[in-house]
């Protein structure tokens, strides 16, 4: 029997409005500034970086930090 196995390259992709979704964030953490929450497009890995130091999270909680507010969103 095969099974198929999905691999998480680590690639991240923003989407929707992240002006919303970093103040939901922010009121969320009151410990995260403007410039932690600062993302330039095609740079979602400085972002994730910042915001794993910051919160003291690994990639895959701050990733789903940010997926939760991209679905509160709609």
């Amino acid at each position: 029997m095969e099974m198929q196995t999905t691999i998480y390259d680590g690639a991240f992709k923003m989407k929707g409005n992240w002006t919303n979704q970093a103040r939901r964030l922010k009121i969320k953490f009151p410990e995260l500034t403007d410039s932690d929450l600062l993302f330039i497009n095609g740079e979602e890995k400085e972002l994730l970086r910042r915001l794993e130091t910051k919160l003291n999270k690994n990639r895959s909680e701050v990733i789903e930090l940010i997926k939760e507010q991209q679905v509160n969103q709609k």
